[in-house]
C-alpha cells in the first residue's frame, strides 16, 4: 500500500504530538510491512510519519519540492532529521521549481497524493497560511478523489473519506 502525508509543521500543545504519533501508528502497522510511505520530509507530521513508517519496515519515497529545500528548515535539528530520513529513502525525486517556495510546496503536495493509495492529513481543518500548506493538498485530495484519513489534532477526530479504503 502506497500511503502519503501532508501535515502541519507544528502543533498548540506537545500533547498533540502523542495523540497524533499514536494514530498514526496505529493506521502504519495495519499496513506492515509492505507499506511504501510517501512525503516530502517536511518538519513536524511528515518527518514523524516518515520515522514510523522506518519503525514499521516500510519504505520511504521522498518528493523533494526543490533543489535548495534542507535550507528551508527553520531548526537544525529538523534540517538532520530531514537528512537522515533522506538517506534512508529508497527513491527521492527532487522537482524542478519555476516558481515561488509556496509554489514549490503545493507541486510536491500534489505529486505526494497522485502517487499516493491513501493520503493521511494531519491537520486541524483550518485554510492554509500560505499558499501550499496542508488545506490546499487536502483539497488536492478530496478533488482528485483520493482516499483520505484526516487526523485533526484539536477535536482528536479521525474521518475517514473518499472511496472505502477497504476496496482495491
Amino acid at each position: 500500500m502506497r500511503i502519503g502525508i501532508t501535515g502541519h509543521q507544528k502543533l498548540r500543545q506537545l500533547s498533540d504530538w502523542d495523540w497524533v504519533s499514536a494514530e498514526l501508528r496505529r493506521v502504519l502497522e495495519a499496513y506492515s510491512p509492505s507499506l511504501i510511505g510517501i512525503s516530502s520530509l517536511a518538519a513536524g507530521a511528515d518527518q514523524l510519519f516518515a520515522e514510523i513508517v522506518l519503525e514499521n519496515g516500510g519504505t520511504l519515497e521522498v518528493i523533494v519540492p526543490c533543489a535548495d529545500y534542507e535550507n528551508t528548515f527553520t531548526y537544525l535539528e529538523d534540517r538532520e532529521t530531514y537528512l537522515s530520513l533522506l538517506a534512508s529513502a529508497t527513491q527521492v525525486k527532487v522537482l524542478e521549481n519555476a516558481g515561488s517556495k509556496e509554489d514549490a510546496y503545493l507541486q510536491a503536495g500534489e505529486r505526494v497524493v497522485d502517487a499516493s493509495d491513501l493520503v493521511l492529513a494531519v491537520w486541524d481543518g483550518h485554510p492554509s497560511a500560505g499558499l501550499g500548506g496542508t488545506a490546499d493538498t487536502v483539497r488536492y485530495a478530496h478533488e482528485s478523489q483520493k482516499k483520505l484519513i484526516h487526523l485533526n489534532p484539536v477535536t482528536r477526530e479521525v474521518i475517514i473519506s473518499g472511496p472505502s479504503i477497504f476496496s482495491g
